[in-house]
């Protein structure tokens, strides 16, 4: 299977750039109840994915307590505090690659082969195709039990 058939179209989901603000990112994944966003430079190369945590982080280390503190610092100043990198996949990558990294994150990136990003395949998306494989399956098995009978 060819993942670019499970691809949200970077043109489709939100992101921010890596030069926004602190606030625009926590609004962008507030609004849409995001728990993180992918971070891409203005030349559209993927650079990082910025979490809620590392957010909150980076408020409690520089002691911010508003939105409106937060139109100050860039996401370039925010470091990822977690112990898993979210890195993206090739748009040539399997599906059992992607799996095994939806394991630890909801989405996965994905890239070209010039390190433009072009989208990202999520944990559900994935989790309906390997169901719908196991139910066509089970189709196909009772199908042939049902013939033998």
């Amino acid at each position: 299977m060819n993942i670019i058939q499970l691809l949200h179209p970077k043109a489709l989901i939100d992101f921010v750039y890596d030069d926004s603000t602190c606030r625009q990112a926590l609004e962008i994944m507030g609004n849409h109840g995001f728990t993180a966003v992918p971070v891409i430079n203005h030349e559209g190369e993927y650079v990082r994915t910025l979490a809620e945590g590392d957010l909150l982080w980076f408020m409690i280390n520089k002691e911010l307590c508003g939105k409106k503190e937060l139109e100050q610092y860039s996401i370039k100043d925010v470091k990822i505090k977690r112990n898993v990198e979210v890195k993206p996949v090739s748009v040539t990558s399997s599906i059992d690659d992607v799996l095994l990294m939806l394991m630890n994150q909801n989405f996965v990136p994905v890239i070209d082969d010039r390190n433009m990003f072009i989208g990202i395949i999520t944990r559900s998306d994935v989790l309906k195709y390997c169901h719908g494989r196991i139910d066509h399956k089970d189709n196909d098995n009772n199908s042939e039990l049902q013939a033998r009978q």
